[in-house]
């Protein structure tokens, strides 16, 4: 098992890199913003239910796969690009609404679906299980498994801290965006260019990115 001061390092530098947005943050923040903070938290729940598909995979040794495969990796990478670029052309031809629309509620069962898709290609998360978390297990303190297990608890505890933090504050500073259509409109249009960026982004990340 990993030994304190690794799991107090492990736990610093996963913060660190969890409250610097990517697509899941995103997609959360969107959600909260449109349907307010129930929506968000199911965003939230689903998306580190995708969490755990990344940490079974390391934990397994699929990862190790991943990592020596090109193949493999283009087509988590392509995957995610595509389901980022879908979300992006979405938001952008989403028909304007009225002042008086409401606003089309997903169900929590979309919304916690959607969310697994989301971190499950998620270029983020993908690289932290590549690159980031294997600096932290030491073969020498036993099986290799149950410390992946451990420290993905851990990134699964600070990712629902983090991104519940993200869900509550936007749908709390988003009460007028809900109430008026044109705000809706410009989120929308926003959060679409957002996508797409995200998509080009991953689409378009070098082969040396997956060996950093």
């Amino acid at each position: 098992m990993p030994t304190l001061p690794t799991l107090a390092l492990f736990a610093a530098a996963t913060l660190a890199l969890l409250v610097v947005p990517g697509p899941a943050v995103l997609y959360i923040v969107t959600r909260s913003v449109a349907q307010g903070r129930s929506a968000g938290l199911v965003s939230v729940l689903g998306v580190h239910a995708g969490s755990l598909v990344h940490i079974a995979a390391a934990a397994l040794g699929i990862t190790a796969l991943l990592a020596a495969s090109a193949t493999a990796f283009a087509v988590v990478k392509y995957l995610g690009a595509a389901y980022l670029v879908y979300l992006g052309v979405r938001k952008l031809m989403r028909r304007p609404e009225t002042e008086d629309a409401e606003v089309k509620v997903a169900s929590n069962t979309r919304l916690f679906g959607e969310g697994f898709v989301v971190n499950v290609l998620n270029p983020k998360t993908a690289m932290f299980f590549l690159a980031f978390l294997p600096q932290f297990v030491d073969p020498a303190r036993g099986p290799v498994a149950p410390q992946v297990l451990v420290l993905g608890a851990v990134w699964v505890a600070l990712g629902m801290a983090s991104d519940g933090t993200y869900a509550l504050l936007a749908s709390v500073l988003a009460g007028r965006m809900r109430s008026s259509a044109r705000a809706r409109r410009r989120l929308d249009r926003g959060s679409g260019v957002v996508y797409l960026g995200l998509g080009a982004v991953a689409a378009l990340a070098t082969e040396g990115a997956r060996k950093l």
